[in-house]
């Protein structure tokens, strides 16, 4: 039997686990790691999947540590796979696997290698993503690829939306490559290096709105980080402001960014077009036009820019 241990976390590490059990894959070990502290639990357990299925799980700070090492070269499993888990994983630790060490990516590689690439795609405007099955290397989603699988982004898609299809994406490219990683055929194609992009981690403060940078830049910020991420933010009149989920819609840009509630509709005025607020937050109470018009009437609010708040 075919025997593999697992690093992996969230929903992709989820689902790709159970494809491994699903195809008789033994797996004698899974580790994994603790949420952050404050991190919001929107996404599955890997550890309570594991302890379903009776498998041993471990949890170490390092993952790279000889105590974990010595446990897993005494394993002498034939694979390693690593689904979402967050930390970086040394030479020694790969080596320990006899058939490979192989990673699973929420990305099409090379493009967008590194950390949040879904995020990281929404808000730069792509119109497709994927999942990406590669040889993991010391050099971070370098190896060469075993099998891909693309999803759409639609226009107005959020990035947990878009990650939701990366997941099934992830599944299916799994499903597909495993037989042949199995039975020794597998044939993977290195990457174009000169096609690749790599993008490092976002926090809650890149959420910042600047108006100035127009509608459609906006539009995807607030795609990107709209919750259960942290949300995009900027202020109306001194007030805070949460931007939760926009719309473009057609109309004249203003002079200056302003809030405006136009036909029972919230709209933003950017230089070069019209957002339509269709999730918001106000002074942490004015959430739809019918509040916004019994607080402040007819006016028109100015927006300010996120980035010279204090977070």
């Amino acid at each position: 039997m075919t025997r593999a241990v697992v690093f992996a976390y969230h929903d992709v590490g989820v689902r790709c686990l159970r494809v491994l059990l699903g195809q008789g894959v033994e797996v004698p070990l899974v580790v994994t790691h603790e949420t952050e502290a404050g991190e919001p639990l929107w996404f599955d357990s890997v550890a309570r999947h594991a302890r379903w299925h009776g498998l041993e799980v471990l949890t170490p700070a390092d993952p790279n540590a000889p105590a974990l090492l010595a446990k897993l070269r005494a394993l002498a499993p034939d694979f390693l796979f690593s689904f979402y888990y967050r930390h970086m994983l040394g030479a020694d630790v790969l080596a320990a696997a006899a058939r490979g060490a192989y990673n699973m990516h929420g990305s099409l590689l090379p493009k967008y290698r590194g950390r949040v690439p879904v995020n990281w795609a929404v808000l730069n405007g792509e119109r497709e993503t994927g999942a990406t099955l590669h040889a993991m290397t010391v050099r971070p989603d370098a190896g060469g690829i075993v099998d891909a699988q693309a999803v759409p982004i639609l226009p107005d898609d959020t990035a947990v939306e878009v990650f939701r299809k990366v997941c099934v994406a992830a599944e299916l490219t799994l499903q597909r490559a495993l037989p042949g990683l199995v039975a020794g055929t597998a044939v993977l194609r290195p990457q174009r290096q000169a096609e690749a992009s790599y993008y490092g981690r976002r926090t809650a403060a890149d959420g910042a709105i600047d108006w100035r940078l127009g509608v459609m830049a906006v539009h995807n910020l607030v795609r990107a980080v709209a919750p259960p991420y942290p949300g995009a933010f900027a202020t109306a009149a001194g007030l805070p402001l949460r931007v939760l989920r926009t719309l473009p819609v057609p109309g004249p840009g203003g002079a200056r960014p302003e809030l405006r509630c136009v036909d029972g509709e919230m709209r933003a005025l950017c230089h070069d077009g019209v957002l339509r607020l269709l999730e918001f937050e106000l002074d942490g109470r004015v959430r739809d036009a019918a509040a916004f018009r019994a607080a402040f009437g007819g006016d028109a609010l100015v927006l300010g820019d996120g980035r010279r708040q204090d977070n």
